[in-house]
């Protein structure tokens, strides 16, 4: 059974802000923790799962059976290690930048997201309010 695009961009959408969620909760908590004693930064990783994905979708077949992107994302949180294998120290100001980056990542989402649902709502109810 195949999907429309509008099932495959909610879908889309959707792991996105999931993963950002999880972007935004890592950051958080490298901030909380940056005073502690032994604690590791940690990074959450998914970009490269995302384009793989992207890519090998785009090599299937673009007839109706072909399988939309899965509605499945693997993300890793790494600690975040120099060169040496040793933890990094948090920077405060580099999390800071980072947690407002993802937020302003997130409210992009959001608003793409809401055009989407607003676009089949209008579809559903044929223009009428």
């Amino acid at each position: 059974m195949s999907q429309g695009i509008e099932a495959l961009t909610t879908t889309t959408l959707s792991l996105a802000l999931d993963a950002a969620t999880l972007r935004h909760q890592v950051i958080a908590a490298n901030i909380a923790n940056a005073g502690s004693q032994g604690f590791v930064p940690q990074r959450v990783r998914f970009e490269a799962q995302i384009a793989q994905a992207l890519q090998n979708n785009s090599r299937t077949d673009t007839h109706a059976s072909a399988s939309p992107l899965a509605p499945r994302l693997n993300v890793r949180i790494e600690p975040d290690l120099a060169a040496d294998g040793r933890p990094r120290a948090v920077q405060l100001d580099a999390e800071v930048a980072a947690l407002s980056q993802n937020s302003l990542h997130y409210q992009a989402l959001l608003r793409a997201l809401n055009r989407q649902l607003s676009m089949l709502s209008t579809a559903v109810s044929d223009g009428k309010r």
